[in-house]
C-alpha cells in the first residue's frame, strides 16, 4: 500500500514538470571581407633660410624634412613642383618679393648635386616603403651666393606630391 501510493505521487509530480524535449539548432556560415587599398598621406615642415647675405661669397644652406606613411607595400614616388613663382622651374626655382626674385635649388642629398624635380622617374629620387611607420626625407636647399637682389622678405611655395 505503501508502494500505490508512492507511485501515485511521482506519477503527480511528473505531470507537473514541464515538457522536456530534445534541444534543435539550426546553424549557418557568414562571409566577412574588406578590400584595403592603398594610401598615403604627407606632412612637412617649411624650409627657412633665415638670413641671406648677398655680398657673402659661400651659398645659404638650410634642410627640412617631410614624412610620408603609405599602406604596407605601396611603392612611391615624390615629386616637388617649381614653385609659386613666375618664370621658376624645378632647377631654376625662385623666390619673390613683389618683383623681385631670389633664386634657390632643392636637393635629394647632402652633397646638394642631385635636383630634386617632379617628374617621377626623371628627374625625381623614387623611394619604396614597407611598413606603417612614417619615412621621412629630408629636402637639402642652397641659395647661390652673391645674388645682387633688393633686401626684403622673399617667399615661395612648394607642392610636394607623392604618387603611388
Amino acid at each position: 500500500m505503501r508502494f500505490e501510493s508512492l507511485g501515485v505521487g511521482f506519477t503527480a509530480i511528473a505531470m507537473l514538470l514541464p515538457n522536456v524535449a530534445a534541444a534543435s539548432t539550426a546553424t549557418t556560415t557568414m562571409g566577412v571581407s574588406a578590400n584595403v587599398q592603398s594610401a598615403c598621406v604627407v606632412t612637412s615642415n617649411n624650409l627657412s633660410f633665415g638670413n641671406y647675405n648677398p655680398t657673402a661669397a659661400s651659398p645659404t644652406d638650410a634642410t627640412s624634412t617631410f614624412n610620408v606613411t603609405c599602406t604596407t607595400g605601396t611603392s612611391f614616388t615624390v615629386g616637388l613642383n617649381a614653385g609659386t613663382t613666375s618664370g621658376a622651374t624645378v632647377t631654376t626655382r625662385q623666390m619673390a618679393n613683389g618683383a623681385s626674385s631670389l633664386g634657390y635649388a632643392l636637393y635629394s642629398d647632402t652633397t646638394r648635386t642631385t635636383n630634386w624635380g617632379n617628374t617621377p622617374g626623371t628627374d625625381t629620387p623614387a623611394a619604396t616603403i614597407a611598413g606603417t611607420s612614417a619615412s621621412t626625407f629630408t629636402i637639402y636647399g642652397r641659395i647661390p651666393a652673391q645674388q645682387n637682389v633688393a633686401a626684403g622678405a622673399y617667399t615661395d611655395t612648394i607642392t610636394i606630391t607623392i604618387n603611388y
